[in-house]
């Protein structure tokens, strides 16, 4: 039996880590600090999961005190950063809180397999075989779990495209697990998530006081992926500045930290994704062409939900599970109104709409059946929503005309009615301080809405 250390302070995250993993054959211990854990004799542990922050020395002191069992970091902080941090030093992996159990649990079992196989569960994982978390049977998906098995092995640039919340990082991941890298980092990055006046210092890195507020030196992202994979969502946003160094790794291998004379080598195995035409963009030269042909070597096509109609309801059921457990509502069911409102709606968010629909609810529901109501699909009374049809832009005298007062908006409505009118006037982070949302529920929102980005002047030089 596998035996695993849980190093965290706070006590309610603690213990239910530990009876999930009970719950799963691991044989687990408890440990609020570093110096806790160090009494323990962490070397005598088959895995060590701590998180990053602890009321003295940091989790990341685990790494050399465990050695040379494995430490798995986890952080609260969201921060990308830290991540790489932990994982330069030592860290076979992390995990962002609040984390999903069935991912905690593949990255728990792919730790043991890869460090300590004669304590890991006899469980496939995702180095051999499609990720769980990738469900659908229908001939689209057919055809893109074919060309993942022929495409993780070559080594070549890798672009998939499909729509928002059809699941392209799903893919990625699936690819780096299967490919001769899987043991080297992973590295997920989404290019309209970061400012544009930061997105360079991200990747690439940037030496001490080459810009004002640089007070260090900082490896980038790229750089932190060396031997493994760098997955690049939503590339389609990325600055023509940062696509022409980007470029040159593609082209040479090499990498140059802002404010620096000197060159590194890199080994990285770029994965891009877009929901954007990035050829049409070459034209109206918001994308460098020869940065789309160095992307475009293997091209896998995500369908949409409203394509997968064998699969929407083996998906609900699969997500339904998964908000059950986190919610602690095991045994709540789909009535059949709800299935027939699932199976015959247009999902124009895709997989991540769906996923959203049933955690709503899974929280709302009273009895044992979750009804239409819960899901929130369409309001109360009334009809089914049907595939629109496809409108002509408007023009700016038709939206001029439009008198509806703010009041009688939506919240959606007003979303889309403030950005329109003042993004010509404002920055995408002044938007978002106003909408008081974060810049990348700003970025989602336009996509989920189809409100295109305005291109700053700086981009559509260079």
């Amino acid at each position: 039996m596998s035996r695993i250390l849980i190093v965290e302070d706070e006590a309610i995250i603690r213990t239910a880590l530990r009876r999930l993993l009970e719950r799963h054959g691991y044989q687990v211990s408890e440990a609020s600090s570093v110096a806790e854990a160090e009494t323990l004799d962490p070397q005598r542990f088959h895995l060590v999961i701590s998180d990053l922050r602890l009321p003295g020395e940091a989790g990341t002191a685990l790494i050399a005190a465990a050695a040379p069992t494995p430490v798995l970091i986890m952080t609260s902080y969201a921060s990308m950063r830290s991540a790489v941090d932990a994982l330069k030093q030592g860290a076979v992996d992390y995990i962002a809180k609040p984390f999903d159990h069935d991912e905690l649990l593949e990255t728990v079992a792919k730790a043991l397999a890869q460090h300590c196989p004669e304590a890991a569960p006899e469980v496939k994982t995702s180095t051999t075989t499609i990720p769980q978390t990738m469900i659908g049977e229908c001939p689209a998906m057919q055809v893109v779990y074919t060309r993942i098995r022929k495409t993780a092995p070559a080594d070549v640039t890798v672009l998939i495209q499909g729509e928002s919340g059809t699941g392209k990082e799903l893919v990625a991941r699936a690819i780096h697990y299967q490919s001769q890298r899987a043991r080297a980092p992973l590295i997920c990055v989404n290019c309209a998530a970061i400012p544009e006046t930061l997105i360079e210092s991200e990747l690439f890195g940037h030496e001490k006081g080459a810009f004002t507020g640089a007070s260090a030196a900082r490896t980038g992202l790229v750089e932190a992926a060396d031997g493994g994979t760098l997955f690049l969502d939503e590339i389609g946003e990325l600055p023509l500045d940062a696509q022409a160094r980007l470029l040159r790794v593609l082209q040479e291998g090499e990498i140059r930290k802002i404010g620096s004379v000197e060159t590194r080598h890199v080994n990285v195995r770029l994965i891009a994704a877009t929901h954007r035409d990035l050829r049409a963009l070459s034209k109206s030269g918001e994308f460098r062409l020869d940065l789309y042909y160095r992307l475009n070597v293997m091209q896998i096509d995500l369908p949409p939900l409203r394509d997968r109609e064998d699969d929407i309801l083996k998906l609900a059921d699969v997500l339904l599970e998964g908000a059950c457990r986190r919610h602690a509502r095991e045994g709540l069911k789909l009535s059949r109104a709800a299935r027939r409102e699932i199976r015959d709606y247009p999902w124009p968010g895709n997989v991540r709409e769906l996923e959203n629909a049933l955690e709503r609810g899974v929280i709302l529901a009273e009895g044992h059946l979750i009804h239409p109501d819960d899901l929130g699909l369409r309001p109360q009374g009334a009809p089914r929503p049907a595939p629109p049809p496809a409108e002509p832009p408007r023009t700016t005298a038709s939206a001029q005309d439009d008198t509806i007062s703010e009041e009688d908006l939506s919240l959606e409505d007003y979303f889309q009615h403030f950005v329109l009118e003042h993004q010509d006037q404002m920055s995408e982070t002044e938007l978002a301080q106003k909408l008081g949302i974060s810049r990348k529920c700003l970025w989602e929102r336009r996509q989920r809405l189809g409100i295109p980005r305005k291109k700053s002047a700086r981009s559509r030089t260079g």
